[in-house]
C-alpha cells in the first residue's frame, strides 16, 4: 500500500483587487466574495451549498470508520451521518444514513501526528 502524500502547498496567484471588488467588500461583502470567485475562475457552488447545510447545523461530530477500511464519518446534530473512506490519495464522499449517533471525541485529532498542516490553517 503507497503512502499517502500529505496535502500540497497551494500556489499562490497574485490578484489585483480593482475599485468594484473594493466597493463591493464595503457594501456587500458576501457579493465582494462572489465577484472575485468569478474573476478567479471558481466555481463556488460547492461552497455555497456546503454553507448552507453547515449554517444549519448545532453540532457536528466526526467518528474514525470502524469497517476496517481508511475512513471516517461527520456527523450532524446527531442525527445524519456523511461517510468517507480513502480513495487512492484523497477521500471520497461515500453517502449518508439517517439514525441517532452518540456524541464523538473532541480530542480525536489530538492524537494525530501532524507534519505539515494546510497552509492557511
Amino acid at each position: 500500500m503507497e503512502k499517502a502524500e500529505g496535502p500540497k502547498k497551494m500556489e499562490k496567484k497574485e490578484l489585483k483587487i480593482d475599485w468594484l471588488a473594493k466597493l463591493l467588500f464595503m457594501v456587500w461583502p458576501k457579493m465582494g466574495v462572489k465577484y472575485l470567485a468569478l474573476r478567479m475562475g471558481v466555481d463556488d457552488s460547492a461552497a455555497r451549498n456546503s454553507h448552507d447545510v453547515f449554517s444549519k447545523v448545532k453540532r457536528v461530530d466526526i467518528f474514525p470508520a470502524k469497517n476496517g477500511l481508511r475512513g471516517f464519518i461527520i456527523i450532524l446534530d446527531n442525527k445524519t451521518g456523511l461517510y468517507f473512506f480513502q480513495d487512492g490519495d484523497h477521500f471520497s464522499y461515500d453517502g449518508y444514513e439517517l439514525g441517532n449517533y452518540k456524541k464523538g471525541d473532541v480530542t480525536l485529532f489530538d492524537r494525530i501526528d501532524v507534519k505539515e498542516s494546510h497552509t492557511y490553517l
